[in-house]
């Protein structure tokens, strides 16, 4: 047994769902985060339990093989909250492919799924088309960064080693503005002073969309001077918004988003489809990779050209339109009515006639579809973090529904629905990871169900 502060060495055998190593230390479990199997480590115990305790790196004696060169690096902050960024590139991949055998298999009771090697990123680095940061005063200066892990605490980095290059050179450029203006920065325990954070997002033709978030009831000429000023350093700048944020809240953007200048939208390309992104939208952050995601699920489908197909939980119908492109017929099911209204309107300029998008909740929707005498072939699910919900899973059994294509951010909800989907008499044929999040141990994955 351990006690807390204590420091004790130990060595990591493997890394664990959720990405943290694993070490014993007189049969006591350790879990340390930022660790590589293989590691000798000093470690120091931060919280113990009646089955395991937790401790922080405090030094490396010996690194494991497939830790990065940079050894003065240990903890979340020196990655940049980054908690894969510790490993290799190759080996975050191998580890990724791991956690997903082993989620399957002990959260969705299933042996012997085929699963490929995890579909890389060309460049696992400034991959990120949106970033927010929160404004903090430090020491006099005002910076922007990331919070420390289970903190609301702020730190500064050099370069943000995710955001996009362009990102990152608006945001100093901004910085080195604000201080020599001397703005106020705002205090979340006060609810004071002005400036609460800044969203900056990007597109591939590098042109960029800037929004800062203050807290104030309305938009004075000073901020639209400062954006102005902005824009004339940063010629990539094509878009500009003040969002304002008077709520004692977590959710960075406020409810009034003041368009300042340029253009209302940025626009993205996929599959010949250009999407319009407003400081609100829903998008995909990694565009190389959500291309390969989507790809593969539509990859997954036999015969697509001959089928009606649901894509369930649509959102803004981003995979419902590149699914048209293929497919006889797409259904895109979402909730959230602004979602729906904006998926109209880009499938309408993008001339899609294929497409029909209904607003409501998939449970009920899929069913009143098929009950009007539509014959649906396929279902394609892209559920939030949480997962499908199991009314979800048995409505699409019991509409005879053959295949399903699920795409999931949570390997570990995907495998609980797999299970539920099993017993329903669905054989998870298939699984394809797919690495969205380089230097984060986040995982996408693509899975085909067949029902018999």
């Amino acid at each position: 047994m351990v006690k807390k502060d204590q420091v004790i060495e130990l060595k990591i055998d493997k890394i664990v769902n959720g990405g943290e190593g694993l070490g014993y230390y007189n049969d006591f479990a350790i879990f340390v985060p930022m660790s590589v199997p293989q590691d000798r480590l000093k470690v120091k115990i931060i919280s113990v339990k009646k089955t395991y305790a937790r401790g922080l790196i405090e030094e490396i004696i010996t690194p494991g093989a497939e830790r990065v060169e940079d050894l003065s690096k240990v903890t979340f902050e020196d990655f940049q909250g980054c908690d894969f960024a510790m490993l290799q590139y190759d080996a975050q991949l191998k580890y990724k492919k791991l956690m997903v055998e082993d989620v399957i298999e002990k959260i969705g009771k299933l042996k012997n799924i085929p699963i490929f090697d995890v579909i890389g990123s060309e460049d696992p680095y400034h991959y990120r088309n949106k970033i927010i940061e929160p404004f903090r005063k430090l020491k006099g200066e005002i910076i922007t960064g990331f919070f420390k892990r289970k903190s609301h605490e702020v730190f500064e980095v050099e370069e943000n080693i995710l955001n996009s290059k362009l990102g990152n050179k608006i945001i100093k450029e901004l910085k080195t503005i604000l201080n020599r203006e001397k703005v106020s920065v705002y205090d979340e325990n006060e609810h004071k002073g002005i400036l609460r954070n800044i969203m900056v997002r990007t597109n591939s033709k590098s042109e960029a969309m800037v929004v800062l978030i203050i807290n104030a009831p309305k938009v004075e000429k000073r901020f639209k001077d400062i954006l102005m000023e902005l824009k004339n350093k940063v010629n990539e700048i094509k878009s500009i918004y003040i969002s304002l944020n008077t709520k004692k809240t977590n959710v960075a953007l406020g409810e009034k988003n003041i368009f300042i200048w340029g253009e209302k939208n940025l626009t993205e390309e996929i599959e010949g489809i250009n999407f319009n992104i407003s400081p609100l939208s829903f998008f995909q952050i990694n565009l190389p990779q959500t291309k390969k995601l989507y790809r593969t699920a539509i990859d997954f489908f036999e015969d697509i050209e001959n089928k009606s197909i649901i894509d369930a939980y649509s959102g803004t119908g981003t995979l419902a339109m590149i699914l048209s492109k293929k497919a006889k017929k797409v259904f895109a099911i979402e909730i959230v009515p602004s979602a729906t209204r904006d998926g109209i309107k880009t499938a309408e300029e993008n001339n899609i006639k294929n497409i029909e998008f209904i607003n409501g909740a998939v449970e009920e929707k899929m069913l009143e579809l098929i009950n009007s005498g539509e014959k649906i072939d396929s279902i394609i699910f892209d559920p939030p973090r949480k997962g499908i919900d199991e009314l979800s899973l048995l409505k699409t059994s019991e509409a005879g529904i053959k295949e399903i294509i699920y795409i999931s951010c949570n390997p570990s909800t995907f495998a609980r629905d797999a299970e539920i989907l099993n017993k329903q008499g669905y054989t998870l044929e298939k699984v394809h990871p797919v690495d969205m999040f380089p230097g984060t141990s986040h995982t996408e994955v693509v899975g085909r169900f067949i029902k018999k």
